[in-house]
């Protein structure tokens, strides 16, 4: 059964070429909810501070806050893309992370390397490969595209190729951050259809966003961060309060017409 469990998690970015002393000093007065001096003397950003939660088996999960609060962060961390400094986290089950499109892709790499890439990862037969390959194909509609480097692609077909391998599986824990909003109508549409089977069928689901519409759709808990802390942590009508419904527009009566005279 999956679940996520964090207990005094800590993530630091160190900030190098950052050695006068008058600069670390305009550092500090500037940011000092942030910015810190590790073991090692060097200046940090304290990205994530002290985060306790627990994430269980059916659970949807909302990260909200501002820009810069932490969310892409846990998430990145939770994926195995950032190490913690300090604190303990542990996964269990798979993950399928939308959080970058580029996350795990060699640049230099044909979109078909790439592919393979994934299915070696993975650990998947010959077999399955194959099948993973077909389904990106089809899904993606890059075709021939496939055959060049992934860094002449688009934005948008990084977009393509990164959500149609990320999907063709269904993972336990499904990680998902907003970039994947991006893209044509057209395939958005079936981007859509296709979250909508990953999210009912992965035990857990965490999504960062600002989309305050899609965590009452999708989520059934929120996290609010700020400063790379947790501030708040319950139900969805817990954090962000009752859902407040338009009614609609009464009708208006036409006015009577004026009598003569």
């Amino acid at each position: 059964m999956a679940y996520i469990k964090a207990e005094g998690l800590a993530v630091d970015f160190p900030l190098y070429h950052v050695g006068s002393r008058s600069l670390k000093k305009r550092l500090f007065a500037a940011a000092s909810r942030r910015v810190e001096q590790d073991a090692q003397d060097r200046v940090v950003v304290a990205a994530l501070r002290d985060l306790n939660f627990s994430i269980k088996s059916g659970e949807r999960l909302a990260l909200i806050g501002h820009n810069g609060a932490g969310k892409s962060t846990l998430l990145r961390t939770i994926a195995g893309i950032y190490d913690p400094v300090g604190g303990r986290l542990e996964v269990q089950g798979e993950i399928g992370s939308l959080i970058d499109p580029m996350a795990g892709m060699d640049p230099w790499a044909t979109g078909f390397e790439n592919i393979r890439l994934r299915a070696w990862y993975r650990g998947l037969s010959d077999a399955q490969a194959k099948a993973l390959a077909a389904e990106v194909v089809s899904f993606s509609g890059l075709n021939e595209f496939l055959d060049i480097p992934v860094r002449s692609y688009s934005a948008g077909m990084q977009v393509r190729l990164a959500f149609a391998m990320a999907t063709a599986m269904a993972p336990d824990i499904l990680l998902m951050d907003e970039w994947f909003l991006a893209g044509d109508a057209d395939f958005m549409a079936r981007a859509e259809e296709r979250l909508a089977v990953l999210v009912r069928d992965a035990e857990i689901l965490v999504l960062a966003t600002h989309a305050m519409e899609i965590v009452r759709r999708w989520c059934t808990r929120v996290i609010r961060m700020d400063g790379g802390r947790i501030i708040q942590d319950g139900t969805v009508e817990e954090v962000l309060g009752p859902e407040v419904l338009t009614p609609p527009a009464a009708a208006v009566e036409p006015a009577p017409p004026s009598p003569a005279g």
